[in-house]
């Protein structure tokens, strides 16, 4: 049972307060933040308790949302609850910001409203609640099919070789179509990758997470059909098809996913309800079916100053046509780092010593496939001494690859049945993320 339920931004400003039972005073809401930001580390605990009052919460969009439960009340569910309502109003608000939550505070409290009833949770199904929310989302950014400002965090390809602006999913599901809206369908295939590299170049461990999520914004679809690579294989033993294997060890689907085609023809099959689902998640494990995105080659002495010199090749091994975005390498360096001096290969390159974390933040925005870039960092380091290089590393990397699957998962084609009347379009999009992505020196 949920006492109240509210969400904070990440500077504590009280966004949405809602207290169904009166078990507790608004005060619990200060009393909340003061509690989670005295608490050390990156990661508090979701669940925080003071007297018989559970606090529960989640980090979503860069916010806090949080319920106050009694003794008697299963955490889990209320964690479910929370991640379930996050993104349900995301669904209806377009995306998770706290401009977008200020700006679309009455839609959520009708949410609020539908979704509990006196602490009792009730529904969380979009295409049950959209027969009873009548609030209008109010949209932070307008979407517009002409606006390209953003095609590269996505690069997004249809069938018909266009690009999708990247707001293009993040609008509400019940925009109108007077608003703007359009008969759509999203199909995204997102994987995260984890990697450690050694020092000598090998590599020690591969992991790959993926989904395919899908968004939809279509008023009415009795039935979608997904195809897959014909070679994709469960497990290792399984091989399939003339090409190129495409494998993973583990795989699950959505309850509403039918299977009846997918062991012979790799087709999933479901009715895709209006905002997004995960429609199958799949790992691999200590393999690459490539060779990693990125090699770093490393050369670190001190010169006749006394200062710290590092010189780092940074190579991309993606293929030439590909890129990465948004590439950030961060070094830790020795104690007593003082000053940085850098040359860089390309001036759209940038650094920065962030004295606080002891470390390097080499970023680039776009790193074309093939190519090498690289860094000569000068580092004053007050008592610099053979055992502080041993400080330096290892090099962790964050970047995104757009239109790139590590497993090489592919979605062949994307059929609707029936035939949606008036125009529709269908989207599918690949991004490839670094979950961690650690070279050690």
């Amino acid at each position: 049972m949920i006492s109240q339920v509210f969400i904070l931004s990440s500077q504590g400003d009280h966004l949405i307060y809602k207290d169904f039972r009166g078990e507790a005073g608004s005060d619990v809401v200060g009393v909340f933040y003061e509690k989670v930001t005295a608490l050390t580390g990156d990661q508090p605990p979701v669940v925080l308790t003071l007297r018989d009052l559970h606090f529960i919460h989640v980090r979503q969009g860069g916010l806090y949302w949080v319920a106050t439960a009694t003794a008697d009340s299963s955490p889990f569910t209320v964690i479910e609850f929370l991640n379930r309502f996050s993104a349900l109003v995301k669904d209806y608000c377009g995306s998770l910001s706290e401009k977008s939550v200020q700006m679309n505070f009455a839609l959520i409290y009708e949410l609020l409203d539908e979704v509990v009833d006196y602490g009792y949770i009730q529904t969380t199904s979009s295409d049950v609640l959209k027969n009873f929310i009548q609030t209008e989302a109010v949209s932070s950014r307008p979407f517009s099919l002409f606006d390209l400002s953003n095609v590269g965090l996505f690069g997004a390809e249809t069938q018909q070789n266009k690009v999708a602006p990247s707001s293009a999913a993040t609008r509400p599901i019940q925009t109108s179509r007077e608003q703007g809206g359009r008969s759509e369908i999203f199909v995204d295939v997102i994987e995260r990758m984890s990697v450690v590299i050694g020092s000598n170049g090998v590599l020690m461990k591969a992991d790959v997470e993926g989904e395919i999520k899908v968004k939809c914004y279509m008023t009415s679809c009795s039935e979608m059909r997904i195809g897959l690579n014909e070679e994709f294989s469960i497990g290792k033993s399984q091989i399939r098809g003339y090409g190129a294997a495409v494998r993973v060890d583990e795989c699950s689907f959505h309850q509403a996913v039918r299977l009846d085609e997918f062991d012979g023809n790799r087709i999933l099959r479901l009715c895709p309800s209006q905002g997004e689902q995960t429609v199958m998640q799949y790992q691999l494990s200590d393999h690459l079916p490539s060779a990693p995105p990125f090699r770093l080659f490393p050369t670190i002495e001190r010169d006749s100053g006394g200062r710290l010199l590092m010189y780092l090749k940074l190579r991309c091994d993606l293929p030439p046509k590909s890129a990465a975005i948004n590439v950030c390498a961060t070094i830790p360096v020795p104690k007593g780092s003082v000053s940085l001096s850098q040359e860089l290969s390309s001036p759209d390159q940038s650094s920065e010593l962030k004295l606080q974390n002891r470390a390097i933040d080499w970023t680039i925005p776009r790193f074309p496939g093939g190519t090498q870039l690289s860094a000569l960092f000068k580092l004053e380091v007050s008592g610099l001494s053979p055992s502080s290089m041993l400080e330096v590393g290892p090099v962790g990397l964050v970047f995104e690859l757009p239109q790139i699957t590590v497993t090489g998962l592919q979605i062949r084609f994307l059929r609707l049945s029936p035939v949606q009347p008036g125009p529709s379009q269908r989207w599918v999009r690949y991004v490839t993320h670094s979950d961690s992505y650690i070279i050690r020196l």
